[in-house]
């Protein structure tokens, strides 16, 4: 009977580009028997294995968890105790799991939920988070501009759930973004055109993917229909803003 445990790595793959992934991410991944990952939508591939897959070796076995699009908290919570049994298969026979995760693994990300459950199956697991680009960082470098500047004050709100803040924030923050801003985007555009911030607010869809688009001025688009990763920027201070 095999005795040791493996260890569980969060491994941050970065917004799309591949060579995004740092060194010490892609050594975990090449090396980690066990290569999982959120799955993807209508039988296509997800977003993190569509960034690894070409440094996968035929060796590796992949594990697609499905993690569903839903504010239930019942449904969510028995999504985290299965991908998390699933995971724990594997680690219990002392395979080391690589769980690729887009963006930042600290950042909004699916893995936290899914190392709070294993956790509760075994406290002692071994757990290992590999930090990596997250699409802040990364929509800032599209637009070609700093994310902030001097002693500019950067608020981060998870769109969806924050409209309401917005305009509370505006009154004291200099930087403010969006977190998948697509689901409530008019209803940012109206408050934007309020405050007439409208021309320095900015946005990246899929930020260093093929499918890349990016909007720099807001003024006429009152009405877009955005991807599900999209990342709005908003420039309170536009002084401090380079030229675009």
């Amino acid at each position: 009977m095999n005795s040791r445990i493996g260890t569980l790595y969060g491994v941050s793959v970065g917004t799309g580009d591949p060579e995004l992934i740092t060194i010490k991410a892609l050594k975990v991944i090449k090396n980690s028997p066990i290569i999982a990952f959120p799955a993807g939508i209508n039988q296509k591939l997800g977003k993190a294995e569509t960034i690894i897959q070409n440094y996968l070796q035929p060796h590796q076995k992949k594990l697609s968890l499905t993690f569903p699009y839903t504010l239930s908290q019942e449904i969510l919570e028995r999504s985290w105790r299965k991908v998390a049994l699933q995971v724990w298969e594997f680690l219990a026979k002392g395979l080391d799991v690589a769980f690729a995760c887009e963006g930042d693994i600290s950042f909004y990300s699916t893995f936290t939920y899914l190392a709070e459950y294993i956790k509760k199956i075994d406290s002692n697991l071994r757990i290992e988070r590999i930090a990596g680009v997250s699409s802040p960082m990364v929509a800032a470098s599209v637009l070609d501009i700093p994310l902030t500047v001097q002693d500019e004050k950067l608020v981060v709100l998870p769109a969806f759930y924050s409209v309401e803040e917005l305009e509370k924030v505006l009154d004291w923050a200099e930087v403010i973004v969006l977190m998948k801003v697509a689901s409530v985007y008019e209803k940012v555009w109206q408050i934007l055109a309020q405050k007439g911030l409208l021309s320095s607010s900015y946005i990246v869809e899929k930020a260093t993917q093929p499918e890349e688009k990016v909007y720099r001025n807001l003024t006429l688009l009152p009405h877009l229909k955005l991807n599900y990763f999209s990342i709005l920027i908003i420039k309170n201070n536009p002084h401090n803003t380079q030229a675009i």
